[in-house]
């Protein structure tokens, strides 16, 4: 009897709290999204241009650049709000895969002057947006139904 008296004595509002995982997805998927989103908005603003000698470089059609606004801007901001949440962040960890080949390709083996690993940005980019896809939006979403696709 006394045993299980002190298994129930936590805080049973400490306890729901602790073990949402709908917040820990909410607390995911907003901060990859938003801050993907400020890349797209910086391209947006100054271009991207840059992107089609990339892509011609390595054997790829030039007008693929133009779906960098997709991938940096409508998937982050899907993401954000919860909507088809799993194709926007699919679409995002290609974008990041991209990214890697197209322009980080030769730093991938390597470390930064503080001994950090140099692409770690990047990889917490892509690995986090793997996560939001296999983790879905969540109840803190606007389509929260269910679905595969949230």
């Amino acid at each position: 009897m006394m045993a299980k008296r002190t298994a129930n004595r936590g805080l049973p509002v400490f306890d729901r709290f602790i073990t949402n995982s709908d917040l820990g997805k909410f607390f995911l998927r907003v901060p990859v999204g938003t801050l993907m989103l400020f890349h797209g908005l910086n391209k947006l603003q100054h271009g991207y241009g840059f992107i089609t000698p990339m892509l011609l470089k390595a054997k790829l059609p030039g007008y693929l650049s133009h779906g960098i606004l997709i991938g940096e801007l409508v998937a982050p901001l899907f993401m954000v709000l919860g909507i088809y949440t799993r194709p926007a962040a699919l679409l995002q960890v290609f974008v990041m895969a991209m990214a890697i080949y197209l322009v980080h390709a030769r730093a991938l083996f390597s470390f930064s002057e503080h001994g950090g690993y140099s692409l770690e940005l990047q990889v917490l980019y892509l690995f986090g947006a793997l996560a939001v896809f296999f983790f879905g939006a969540g109840r803190y979403s606007i389509i929260h139904a269910g679905g595969i696709w949230r």
